[in-house]
């Protein structure tokens, strides 16, 4: 068993301001200069003005936070925007399970710990919504909740059909920061161009689920309660994209709509999730396809229950108490991971 460790992060003020925070942690942290390395490998022929342009109009508060981030590492805003911004960038697939109940929102992230930030991040910006969420390229969120109740995570479907476009993390960090419920987000999801084909899966204090099938040229929305979201279509005008082999995603969606008839509590849910046992809990982290983290979001009560890698003892966040400045953060979850699974 090798020791996980996720930073937990605190972050307030303009998002500029976000940004230097940022730029600061990034200098302190050998994980996200690792990171930063292999970000340069993949970037070397992106143009960052579309970039520029596209957040100009959508987003220029992350525009901001992008430019702190330069500032703090002394580097130029346009490479800064092609490491951190998601557009037009290659990333390795990755997998991941949801169910979404009533009351709450159960994920396990699958995926490589050598890719993986390892943050979990309390954002509270001036011009936006707070949120709780883990990162990826910094700036961007695998999943998360935000102060309306909103929650989104992202499921990876396949990266040959592919547009010019953001990547579905900082896709899920735009609808964060600036939607409140599922109709915001999903009209959100329709403006912003896509770089590869993933599901969002989303619900809010409504207790609706609904997963919004995205590929660069159409976006198909679904709705059920409960909902169960993996790594495929189900659309058929689209499920041509999807990858040759999807049996692994088909089977986790299967066995978790079994589940669903024990009426699990969101703890139980969690306990399911997080077994390293379960069907649901992976171990093959050198085919990236690892559980890294198990998250639930309540919505009703902006609580957020957190496991990482397996078998771990769950921790309790409140949302709303960080808001109220009646919590005091821990620096770091520690978790196990068994690579040799």
């Amino acid at each position: 068993m090798e020791q996980l460790n996720v930073s937990v992060v605190d972050i307030m003020g303009s998002y500029y301001e976000m940004g230097l925070m940022q730029g600061k942690e990034i200098k302190k942290s050998t994980q996200l200069m690792k990171q930063l390395d292999f970000l340069e490998f993949l970037t070397t022929n992106i143009d960052p003005l579309k970039a520029k342009k596209i957040l100009t109009e959508l987003s220029p508060n992350l525009l901001e936070e992008l430019k702190g981030i330069a500032n703090e590492l002394n580097i130029e805003l346009d490479t800064i925007i092609k490491l951190y911004s998601g557009y037009n960038l290659a990333f390795p697939s990755m997998g991941c399970t949801t169910l979404i109940q009533e009351d709450y929102y159960v994920r396990n992230y699958d995926f490589s710990p050598e890719v993986y930030d390892a943050r979990i991040v309390f954002s509270n910006p001036i011009k936006g919504y707070a949120s709780v969420g883990f990162s990826q390229n910094v700036i961007g969120r695998l999943d998360g909740m935000n102060e309306k109740g909103l929650v989104v995570g992202l499921h990876f479907v396949n990266d040959e059909y592919k547009g010019e476009g953001f990547l579905a993390t900082t896709i899920v960090r735009l609808l964060l920061d600036q939607c409140s419920t599922i109709k915001e987000a999903v009209h959100f999801i329709s403006t912003i161009p896509h770089r590869f084909c993933y599901n969002y899966s989303i619900t809010d204090v409504s207790g609706e689920g609904v997963v919004v099938e995205a590929s660069p040229d159409k976006q198909i929305v679904h709705t059920n309660n409960p909902l169960i979201c993996t790594n495929h279509f189900e659309s058929v005008t689209i499920q041509e994209k999807n990858k040759k082999t999807i049996h692994g995603s088909i089977e986790r969606k299967e066995y978790v709509g079994r589940l669903v008839k024990e009426e699990l509590s969101p703890i139980a849910a969690y306990q399911h999730f997080n077994d390293g046992n379960s069907p649901l809990f992976f171990k093959y982290y050198k085919e990236h396809f690892g559980t890294l983290h198990t998250v639930v979001y309540l919505p009703k009560d902006l609580s957020v229950i957190i496991g990482v890698g397996e078998n771990c003892e769950p921790v309790i966040f409140s949302l709303k108490e960080y808001l109220d400045g009646e919590v005091i953060l821990p620096k770091v979850i520690k978790g196990l991971i068994n690579r040799q699974g």
